[in-house]
């Protein structure tokens, strides 16, 4: 009776140890040694897939994490299709802005500060529940930075990213030369900017998968990042993937021009958005939009007739619904 007493406790413990998150973001404070000091929060809708995709959304500087992925769609895009989220958030104490540190060597390099702190979320979602081996992500400006150091990074963990007024990844090594890359952008060949990824995970012991799809978003009205990234950023992973970036597919896709990159076998590896007259923030639409709706309008979440969820999320293979 004492024995199956303490089994009884000991499953009670393991129960509720795990997180039932259904409607709300959830904040976990266990997840690894956290090197980078950020929060993780996840949210599990109750339609979660078995297995599971997980996207991670990592929200730009002077917002949080919870309250952009809302704004930004991604809960709702989470509820409709039963996609797993997890939601990295920066603290103040390690940038007064609450931007992701994407300019730090010592945060973007594979398994150190923030870029580790973040693939120890993605360990602890693993561990809790049923989650697909191959995992996204999506980030705005210091987000989207950080984004395409953690394709850079982490080729074996990150199937696809998206990069919404974004950075190449390599383009800064503090803060200074960050903003000059912010400002004016930062002009290499394309081999140069794949030499810089290919560095990032050469230590590793094994052989990787180094190309992953990659969805680049910018607004050619943006203020504060420069368009001339997107460029940059296109080559960046064109030349990573292995082929040039000349467009093979060109449409019009709510009024924005979408270009898409294809190998030799006609399989997509990148895809632009280029949003004519657009500021600086995460595409969304309205209900009276064409199309679907998604998120509501706040600082850095613009409605501009598009939904960004919807359409990073058919680029990537995870919407089961047109």
């Amino acid at each position: 009776m004492y024995l199956l007493c303490k089994t009884f406790i000991a499953f009670l413990c393991l129960f509720f140890s795990i997180p039932s998150v259904a409607g709300a973001p959830q904040e976990i404070t266990a997840f690894g040694s956290n090197p980078g000091q950020l929060r993780m929060w996840i949210y599990i809708p109750d339609g979660l897939r078995d297995p599971a995709p997980l996207v991670v959304v990592l929200h730009g500087c002077a917002q949080t994490a919870a309250p952009f992925a809302e704004a930004s769609g991604w809960i709702q895009y989470a509820e409709q299709q039963g996609v797993a989220l997890l939601l990295p958030e920066q603290q103040a104490a390690n940038n007064p802005g609450l931007c992701f540190n994407w300019f730090e060597p010592d945060d973007t390099q594979r398994d150190t500060g923030e870029a580790l702190s973040i693939r120890q979320m993605i360990d602890r979602v693993q561990a809790d529940y049923a989650i697909d081996r191959k995992i996204y992500g999506v980030g705005l400006s210091a987000g989207g930075a950080m984004m395409a150091a953690l394709l850079a990074s982490y080729p074996d963990l990150f199937a696809g990213g998206a990069i919404i007024a974004g950075i190449p990844y390599g383009c800064a090594k503090d803060l200074k030369s960050g903003l000059r890359c912010m400002k004016t952008g930062r002009d290499l060949k394309p081999k140069q900017w794949a030499q810089l990824v290919q560095r990032a995970h050469r230590k590793q012991a094994s052989a990787v998968r180094c190309k992953s799809l990659v969805s680049i978003w910018q607004g050619d009205a943006d203020p504060i990042v420069n368009p001339n990234n997107a460029q940059e950023l296109l080559e960046q992973w064109t030349a990573v993937a292995g082929i040039d970036a000349h467009p093979d597919k060109q449409e019009i896709q709510q009024g924005y021009q979408r270009q898409v990159y294809q190998d030799a076998q006609g399989e997509n590896w990148v895809e632009t958005y280029t949003l004519s007259g657009v500021d600086h923030g995460a595409p969304i639409a309205l209900p009276d939009d064409a199309g679907k709706s998604c998120g509501h309008p706040t600082d850095f979440v613009l409605p501009v007739g598009i939904c960004a969820p919807d359409a990073i999320g058919r680029f990537f293979g995870l919407s089961r619904t047109p």
